[in-house]
């Protein structure tokens, strides 16, 4: 009875061991996942197949990584090829590596890379001299003029009241000339007596400047003992920012009563010479050589940046070295100025339609977009550091560019081309690479953000009435005075957006 009852128990359980046995693969049959038994679904077209795309994969993997060495020797080959075109391509500076960064075919710019500065700058060898003035040999200053009236008052202008005619003439080179630049008598920016004789001393300068107490002076770095005896590390502050600097940071007095800062000494200026104090900044930055006559050679930064790059290397690795007389950097994403402006609007630098009247103006005068087949490979640089030597033509060419800037708007980047353009290639300059204008500093933040009622203009018709108090009353009146040609008709380039609204 008892094996009757368990009959259908182990007859089921034979049941489900014939199902196991009939398995084409189990598990004690040694084979495992590598199993020489195919599954059912395994037919012999999908094992080829299958055989077939794993080795597509390893040869693609081999192949692309020949490519990739043989480009990477090309590359090498190249770079030290007698043919000017192979060679070219590894000149940043050049036409075809240019055009390569435009189609996007060119590597990445870095925003940091080494700057091939000489090793020791004790053993550097200091040019005897000047550069001799070949084009322009004499210049000299319009420092007098007639007062200006504006409503009841009359005063005089530190940049001068230049007319058109007289613009236009500045910009025919002579053996002799007279322009505008700046300083007119009684128009301000007054150094005091004891710093005019500091700076008389000084043959090699670095300088900045502070304006409007955003920020305060940053110690450069890795400066050697041969450069703090040789320059003279000098900044220009006005009074707002002489008074934070006096309540965040420790001042030192000298025996004559100069004011030093660690090792910068203090420039103050005093009767601004513009309500704006980005205007103000721009004339220690462009005419630093009419502040500090007697420099030779001198290096600008902006007193948001700490430079830590011994000023001797940067005088022999931008100047002597492939003997050029004005370095200044290349502007990361604009080559045009029209882009240049267009984004100046984005970001509420000025007013949106003086920057397009500024740039109507220029366009009239025949200033194209950036192209390649001009001589320059940018027409828009990075104003926060410029090196010079101090000739008469360099002088010439901040005097014309610093008029612009004070006629037209204070963003100096848009004015820099129009300037270089004017001259018709006269005008020579180095223009380096960007990687390497942002490793000769650390930046650091503003104290505050700069902001102006004007910034946000979006329309002229926004100075008219209560708005007329947003017009500056001592720069910018080429903004204001009538062109002697009419702009009615002309029509800005389209220009292609390369960077954010930021």
């Amino acid at each position: 009875m008892d094996s009757e009852l368990q009959r259908p128990v182990s007859f089921r359980l034979s049941r489900r061991g014939d199902r196991n046995n009939q398995r084409p693969f189990a598990k004690d049959d040694g084979g495992g996942l590598f199993s020489s038994v195919r599954l059912p679904q395994d037919n012999p077209m999908k094992v080829v197949w299958k055989q077939g795309f794993i080795r597509l994969v390893i040869v693609a993997g081999i192949l692309w990584m020949l490519l990739i060495l043989i480009v990477l020797l090309f590359h090498i080959w190249s770079c030290q090829s007698s043919f000017s075109f192979f060679s070219a391509i590894c000149n940043k500076e050049g036409k075809v590596f240019i055009t390569m960064d435009l189609l996007g075919l060119a590597p990445k710019a870095e925003h940091r890379c080494p700057i091939p500065v000489a090793g020791d700058p004790e053993k550097i060898v200091i040019p005897e001299g000047r550069t001799p003035d070949v084009i322009v040999k004499d210049l000299t200053f319009i420092e007098d003029e007639d007062l200006v009236n504006i409503g009841s008052q009359s005063f005089p202008l530190f940049g001068g009241n230049q007319s058109w005619l007289q613009r236009e003439e500045s910009f025919k080179l002579k053996p002799r000339m007279k322009v505008h630049c700046g300083f007119l008598q009684n128009g301000g920016a007054d150094m005091n007596p004891v710093d005019i004789e500091y700076v008389k001393k000084c043959r090699f300068v670095v300088a900045s400047g502070i304006f409007d107490g955003y920020d305060v002076p940053h110690q450069p770095s890795n400066i050697s003992i041969r450069s703090k005896k040789l320059f003279c590390f000098l900044m220009v502050v006005d009074e707002v920012s002489l008074k934070f600097i006096t309540r965040n940071v420790t001042i030192k007095k000298d025996k004559d009563k100069g004011m030093w800062v660690g090792i910068w000494r203090l420039i103050p200026l005093k009767h601004q010479p513009y309500d704006e104090p980005r205007r103000n900044g721009k004339v220690p930055k462009i005419l630093t050589y009419r502040l500090f006559p007697q420099a030779q050679y001198s290096i600008w930064i902006d007193g948001k940046m700490e430079l830590i790059v011994d000023p001797l290397l940067i005088l022999e690795r931008y100047l002597w070295r492939d003997k050029h007389t004005y370095a200044i950097a290349q502007h990361k994403h604009h080559r045009s100025i029209y882009e240049e402006a267009d984004a100046n609007k984005r970001r509420k630098r000025y007013a949106r339609p003086l920057i397009d009247l500024h740039m109507k103006i220029f366009y009239y005068d025949g200033m194209e977009p950036w192209s390649l087949k001009k001589n320059t490979i940018s027409d828009v640089p990075e104003g926060a550091v410029i090196i010079r030597e101090h000739t008469a033509l360099n002088n010439l060419f901040n005097c014309l560019w610093f008029n612009e800037v004070n006629l037209f708007t204070p963003r100096d980047q848009l004015s820099f081309g129009y300037v270089v353009y004017r001259l018709s290639g006269l005008f020579k300059f180095f223009m380096f690479g960007n990687c390497e204008y942002n490793s000769l500093f650390v930046l650091h933040p503003h104290t505050r953000e700069h902001s102006s009622k004007v910034e946000w203009v979006k329309s002229l018709s926004e100075f008219k009435g209560s708005g007329s108090s947003m017009k500056e009353s001592r720069g910018g009146f080429g903004l204001w005075t009538p062109y002697p040609k009419n702009l009615d008709l002309v029509v800005l380039p389209p220009v292609v957006r390369t960077s954010k609204a930021g």
